[in-house]
Protein backbone atom coordinates (compact mmCIF):
# COMPACT_ATOMS: atom_id res chain seq x y z
CA UNK A 1 0.00 0.00 0.00
CA UNK A 2 1.09 3.58 -0.64
CA UNK A 3 0.51 6.29 1.94
CA UNK A 4 0.66 9.91 0.79
CA UNK A 5 1.62 12.59 3.31
CA UNK A 6 1.40 16.29 2.48
CA UNK A 7 3.64 18.72 4.32
CA UNK A 8 6.02 15.96 5.34
CA UNK A 9 9.03 18.30 5.43
CA UNK A 10 7.32 20.60 7.90
CA UNK A 11 6.91 20.46 11.65
CA UNK A 12 4.06 18.06 12.43
CA UNK A 13 4.36 16.20 9.13
CA UNK A 14 8.03 15.33 9.61
CA UNK A 15 7.43 14.12 13.15
CA UNK A 16 4.60 12.00 11.78
CA UNK A 17 6.92 10.47 9.16
CA UNK A 18 9.41 9.50 11.87
CA UNK A 19 6.57 7.91 13.80
CA UNK A 20 5.46 5.99 10.69
CA UNK A 21 8.87 4.30 10.49
CA UNK A 22 8.07 2.48 13.73
CA UNK A 23 4.63 1.20 12.72
CA UNK A 24 4.63 0.39 8.99
CA UNK A 25 6.89 -0.58 6.11
CA UNK A 26 4.45 0.72 3.50
CA UNK A 27 5.76 3.09 0.85
CA UNK A 28 5.28 6.74 1.80
CA UNK A 29 5.08 9.46 -0.83
CA UNK A 30 5.69 12.93 0.60
CA UNK A 31 4.36 16.06 -1.08
CA UNK A 32 5.93 19.31 0.08
CA UNK A 33 6.62 22.60 -1.69
CA UNK A 34 9.67 23.10 0.58
CA UNK A 35 8.73 26.59 1.69
CA UNK A 36 10.67 28.63 4.26
CA UNK A 37 9.25 26.58 7.15
CA UNK A 38 10.10 23.19 5.61
CA UNK A 39 13.33 21.27 5.29
CA UNK A 40 13.78 18.07 3.34
CA UNK A 41 16.46 16.88 5.76
CA UNK A 42 13.62 16.32 8.25
CA UNK A 43 12.24 13.50 6.07
CA UNK A 44 13.57 10.12 7.24
CA UNK A 45 16.23 8.61 4.99
CA UNK A 46 15.73 5.34 3.21
CA UNK A 47 13.82 3.73 0.34
CA UNK A 48 10.50 3.79 2.24
CA UNK A 49 10.13 7.53 1.62
CA UNK A 50 9.85 9.35 -1.68
CA UNK A 51 9.68 13.15 -1.89
CA UNK A 52 7.76 14.99 -4.59
CA UNK A 53 8.39 18.74 -4.48
CA UNK A 54 4.99 20.17 -5.31
CA UNK A 55 2.83 23.19 -4.54
CA UNK A 56 -0.69 21.92 -3.83
CA UNK A 57 -2.00 24.98 -5.66
CA UNK A 58 -0.72 23.35 -8.87
CA UNK A 59 -3.69 21.16 -9.75
CA UNK A 60 -2.05 19.45 -12.72
CA UNK A 61 1.00 18.37 -10.73
CA UNK A 62 -1.15 17.11 -7.86
CA UNK A 63 -3.23 15.01 -10.26
CA UNK A 64 -0.06 13.64 -11.88
CA UNK A 65 1.41 12.55 -8.55
CA UNK A 66 -1.81 10.80 -7.55
CA UNK A 67 -2.15 9.05 -10.91
CA UNK A 68 1.49 7.92 -10.75
CA UNK A 69 1.57 6.58 -7.18
CA UNK A 70 -2.13 5.75 -6.60
CA UNK A 71 -2.11 6.21 -2.82
CA UNK A 72 -4.73 4.42 -0.74
CA UNK A 73 -4.39 6.70 2.31
CA UNK A 74 -3.79 10.45 2.46
CA UNK A 75 -2.66 12.35 5.56
CA UNK A 76 -3.08 16.04 4.78
CA UNK A 77 -0.83 18.21 6.98
CA UNK A 78 0.33 20.84 4.49
CA UNK A 79 -0.85 24.34 5.34
CA UNK A 80 0.21 27.91 5.73
CA UNK A 81 -0.19 28.27 9.48
CA UNK A 82 1.34 31.43 10.92
CA UNK A 83 -1.41 33.82 12.04
CA UNK A 84 0.75 36.94 11.83
CA UNK A 85 1.60 36.16 8.20
CA UNK A 86 -2.08 35.63 7.37
CA UNK A 87 -2.91 39.06 8.78
CA UNK A 88 -0.27 40.67 6.56
CA UNK A 89 -1.32 38.77 3.41
CA UNK A 90 -4.07 36.18 3.32
CA UNK A 91 -3.66 35.18 -0.35
CA UNK A 92 -1.08 32.39 0.25
CA UNK A 93 -3.43 30.94 2.87
CA UNK A 94 -6.31 30.85 0.40
CA UNK A 95 -4.11 29.21 -2.23
CA UNK A 96 -2.54 26.57 0.02
CA UNK A 97 -5.18 25.84 2.64
CA UNK A 98 -8.34 26.12 0.56
CA UNK A 99 -7.50 25.61 -3.13
CA UNK A 100 -4.70 23.18 -2.30
CA UNK A 101 -7.08 21.06 -0.23
CA UNK A 102 -9.68 21.07 -3.01
CA UNK A 103 -7.03 19.90 -5.48
CA UNK A 104 -6.15 17.03 -3.15
CA UNK A 105 -9.80 16.09 -2.71
CA UNK A 106 -10.41 16.00 -6.46
CA UNK A 107 -7.29 13.90 -7.04
CA UNK A 108 -8.34 11.55 -4.22
CA UNK A 109 -11.72 11.03 -5.85
CA UNK A 110 -10.14 10.37 -9.24
CA UNK A 111 -7.79 7.68 -7.86
CA UNK A 112 -10.31 6.15 -5.42
CA UNK A 113 -8.42 6.91 -2.22
CA UNK A 114 -9.69 4.71 0.60
CA UNK A 115 -9.05 7.16 3.45
CA UNK A 116 -8.50 10.92 3.43
CA UNK A 117 -7.40 12.14 6.85
CA UNK A 118 -7.50 15.93 7.16
CA UNK A 119 -5.42 17.47 9.94
CA UNK A 120 -6.95 20.74 11.09
CA UNK A 121 -6.88 23.04 14.11
CA UNK A 122 -9.02 24.02 17.08
CA UNK A 123 -8.60 27.65 15.97
CA UNK A 124 -11.54 27.16 13.59
CA UNK A 125 -13.78 27.40 16.66
CA UNK A 126 -12.57 30.88 17.62
CA UNK A 127 -12.16 31.93 21.25
CA UNK A 128 -14.02 30.42 24.20
CA UNK A 129 -14.25 32.25 27.56
CA UNK A 130 -15.30 29.15 29.51
CA UNK A 131 -15.91 25.48 28.83
CA UNK A 132 -14.18 23.63 25.99
CA UNK A 133 -14.54 23.07 22.26
CA UNK A 134 -16.33 19.86 21.31
CA UNK A 135 -16.64 18.35 17.85
CA UNK A 136 -20.08 20.00 17.63
CA UNK A 137 -18.92 23.52 18.53
CA UNK A 138 -19.97 26.10 15.95
CA UNK A 139 -17.15 27.39 13.76
CA UNK A 140 -16.17 31.00 14.47
CA UNK A 141 -12.74 31.71 12.90
CA UNK A 142 -11.36 35.10 13.88
CA UNK A 143 -8.31 35.59 11.65
CA UNK A 144 -7.47 34.80 8.01
CA UNK A 145 -5.48 31.68 8.93
CA UNK A 146 -8.28 30.07 10.93
CA UNK A 147 -10.82 31.16 8.32
CA UNK A 148 -8.84 29.33 5.63
CA UNK A 149 -8.62 26.19 7.77
CA UNK A 150 -12.35 26.36 8.52
CA UNK A 151 -13.05 26.57 4.79
CA UNK A 152 -10.84 23.54 4.14
CA UNK A 153 -12.72 21.57 6.81
CA UNK A 154 -16.03 22.43 5.15
CA UNK A 155 -14.76 21.31 1.74
CA UNK A 156 -13.55 18.00 3.18
CA UNK A 157 -16.99 17.43 4.71
CA UNK A 158 -18.67 18.47 1.47
CA UNK A 159 -16.67 15.93 -0.55
CA UNK A 160 -17.75 13.23 1.88
CA UNK A 161 -21.41 14.22 1.81
CA UNK A 162 -21.59 14.92 -1.94
CA UNK A 163 -19.27 12.35 -3.47
CA UNK A 164 -18.85 9.76 -0.74
CA UNK A 165 -15.10 10.34 -0.30
CA UNK A 166 -14.08 8.46 2.88
CA UNK A 167 -12.75 11.26 5.08
CA UNK A 168 -11.99 11.99 8.72
CA UNK A 169 -11.12 15.36 10.24
CA UNK A 170 -9.02 15.97 13.34
CA UNK A 171 -8.87 19.36 15.06
CA UNK A 172 -5.82 19.70 17.26
CA UNK A 173 -4.73 22.18 19.89
CA UNK A 174 -1.39 24.05 19.77
CA UNK A 175 1.47 21.67 18.94
CA UNK A 176 5.05 21.96 20.14
CA UNK A 177 8.17 19.84 19.92
CA UNK A 178 11.16 19.18 17.61
CA UNK A 179 11.52 20.71 14.13
CA UNK A 180 9.01 23.53 14.58
CA UNK A 181 9.99 26.69 12.72
CA UNK A 182 11.28 29.44 14.98
CA UNK A 183 8.46 31.91 14.13
CA UNK A 184 6.08 29.99 16.44
CA UNK A 185 5.88 30.81 20.14
CA UNK A 186 7.77 28.00 21.88
CA UNK A 187 10.71 27.72 19.43
CA UNK A 188 10.90 31.52 19.36
CA UNK A 189 11.19 31.59 23.15
CA UNK A 190 13.86 28.90 23.19
CA UNK A 191 15.96 30.17 20.29
CA UNK A 192 15.80 33.76 21.53
CA UNK A 193 17.05 32.67 24.93
CA UNK A 194 19.83 30.62 23.36
CA UNK A 195 20.94 33.86 21.69
CA UNK A 196 20.35 36.03 24.80
CA UNK A 197 17.57 37.92 23.05
CA UNK A 198 14.38 39.27 24.64
CA UNK A 199 11.17 37.26 24.40
CA UNK A 200 8.26 39.23 22.87
CA UNK A 201 4.97 38.68 24.72
CA UNK A 202 1.78 39.97 23.07
CA UNK A 203 -0.40 42.27 25.20
CA UNK A 204 -0.70 41.17 28.81
CA UNK A 205 0.31 37.57 28.07
CA UNK A 206 -2.89 36.17 29.56
CA UNK A 207 -4.00 34.38 26.39
CA UNK A 208 -4.64 30.73 27.25
CA UNK A 209 -3.71 27.83 25.01
CA UNK A 210 -3.93 24.03 25.32
CA UNK A 211 -0.51 22.61 24.42
CA UNK A 212 -0.10 19.24 22.71
CA UNK A 213 3.30 17.55 22.42
CA UNK A 214 3.78 16.61 18.78
CA UNK A 215 4.54 12.93 19.47
CA UNK A 216 1.20 12.62 21.25
CA UNK A 217 -0.46 14.16 18.20
CA UNK A 218 1.23 11.69 15.85
CA UNK A 219 0.14 8.73 17.94
CA UNK A 220 -3.42 10.06 18.06
CA UNK A 221 -3.53 10.37 14.28
CA UNK A 222 -2.52 6.74 13.84
CA UNK A 223 -5.18 5.65 16.33
CA UNK A 224 -7.81 7.66 14.44
CA UNK A 225 -6.63 6.08 11.18
CA UNK A 226 -6.93 2.60 12.63
CA UNK A 227 -10.05 2.91 14.75
CA UNK A 228 -11.89 6.09 13.73
CA UNK A 229 -15.18 6.19 11.82
CA UNK A 230 -15.38 7.57 8.30
CA UNK A 231 -17.18 10.90 8.17
CA UNK A 232 -16.43 11.70 11.82
CA UNK A 233 -14.45 14.50 13.47
CA UNK A 234 -12.12 14.05 16.45
CA UNK A 235 -10.59 16.71 18.67
CA UNK A 236 -6.99 16.11 19.76
CA UNK A 237 -5.65 18.10 22.71
CA UNK A 238 -2.91 17.90 25.29
CA UNK A 239 -4.98 18.80 28.37
CA UNK A 240 -2.23 21.32 29.20
CA UNK A 241 -3.89 24.73 29.43
CA UNK A 242 -1.63 27.61 30.43
CA UNK A 243 -1.33 31.35 29.79
CA UNK A 244 1.31 32.50 27.35
CA UNK A 245 3.03 34.44 30.12
CA UNK A 246 3.18 31.43 32.44
CA UNK A 247 4.48 29.33 29.56
CA UNK A 248 7.28 31.82 28.99
CA UNK A 249 8.13 31.77 32.70
CA UNK A 250 8.23 27.97 32.73
CA UNK A 251 10.69 27.89 29.83
CA UNK A 252 12.76 30.63 31.49
CA UNK A 253 13.03 28.39 34.54
CA UNK A 254 14.05 25.35 32.48
CA UNK A 255 16.75 27.39 30.74
CA UNK A 256 17.93 29.11 33.94
CA UNK A 257 16.98 32.61 32.78
CA UNK A 258 15.15 35.34 34.70
CA UNK A 259 12.07 37.40 33.87
CA UNK A 260 14.14 40.38 32.71
CA UNK A 261 14.20 38.58 29.34
CA UNK A 262 10.46 39.26 28.86
CA UNK A 263 9.49 42.15 26.58
CA UNK A 264 5.80 43.08 26.31
CA UNK A 265 4.74 44.14 22.81
CA UNK A 266 1.52 45.43 21.24
CA UNK A 267 -1.14 42.74 20.91
CA UNK A 268 -1.91 41.50 17.42
CA UNK A 269 -5.32 42.11 15.76
CA UNK A 270 -7.99 39.46 16.34
CA UNK A 271 -5.94 37.67 18.99
CA UNK A 272 -8.08 34.89 20.46
CA UNK A 273 -8.14 34.98 24.24
CA UNK A 274 -8.60 31.33 25.12
CA UNK A 275 -8.63 27.91 23.46
CA UNK A 276 -9.73 24.80 25.32
CA UNK A 277 -10.20 21.42 23.65
CA UNK A 278 -12.53 18.70 24.90
CA UNK A 279 -11.05 15.31 23.96
CA UNK A 280 -13.75 13.14 25.51
CA UNK A 281 -14.77 11.67 22.15
CA UNK A 282 -11.34 10.40 21.12
CA UNK A 283 -10.78 9.05 24.62
CA UNK A 284 -14.09 7.19 24.71
CA UNK A 285 -14.41 5.98 21.13
CA UNK A 286 -10.77 5.33 20.26
CA UNK A 287 -8.99 4.99 23.59
CA UNK A 288 -6.34 7.64 23.01
CA UNK A 289 -5.11 10.14 25.60
CA UNK A 290 -1.91 12.21 25.76
CA UNK A 291 1.16 10.59 27.33
CA UNK A 292 3.30 13.70 27.81
CA UNK A 293 2.57 16.39 30.38
CA UNK A 294 3.80 19.93 29.75
CA UNK A 295 6.87 19.70 31.99
CA UNK A 296 8.18 16.57 30.25
CA UNK A 297 7.31 17.88 26.79
CA UNK A 298 9.02 21.21 27.37
CA UNK A 299 12.15 19.56 28.76
CA UNK A 300 12.38 17.37 25.66
CA UNK A 301 11.72 20.32 23.37
CA UNK A 302 14.31 22.59 25.00
CA UNK A 303 16.83 19.76 24.80
CA UNK A 304 16.21 19.27 21.06
CA UNK A 305 16.58 22.96 20.18
CA UNK A 306 19.67 23.29 22.35
CA UNK A 307 21.30 20.44 20.43
CA UNK A 308 20.02 21.69 17.06
CA UNK A 309 20.35 25.45 17.37
CA UNK A 310 21.29 25.80 13.70
CA UNK A 311 18.38 23.70 12.45
CA UNK A 312 16.89 26.46 10.25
Amino acid sequence: MTILVTGGAGFIGSNFLHHLTSITEDRVVVIDKLSYASNKKYIPAGPQFHLEECDLFDEDQVRYIFSRFKPKTVFHFAAESHVDNSIKDCKPFVESNIVGTINLLNASLATEVERFQHISTDEVFGSIPEGSFTEDTKYDPRNPYSASKAASDHFVNAFHNTYGLPVMITNCSNNYGPRQYREKLIPKIITNLLQDKKIPVYGDGQQIRDWLYVQDHCEALIDVWRYGKVGEKYNIGGECEITNLDLVKRILSIMNKDESMIEYVKDRPGHDRRYSTDISKIKTEIGWSPRYNLDIGLEKTVSWYTKNNDYN
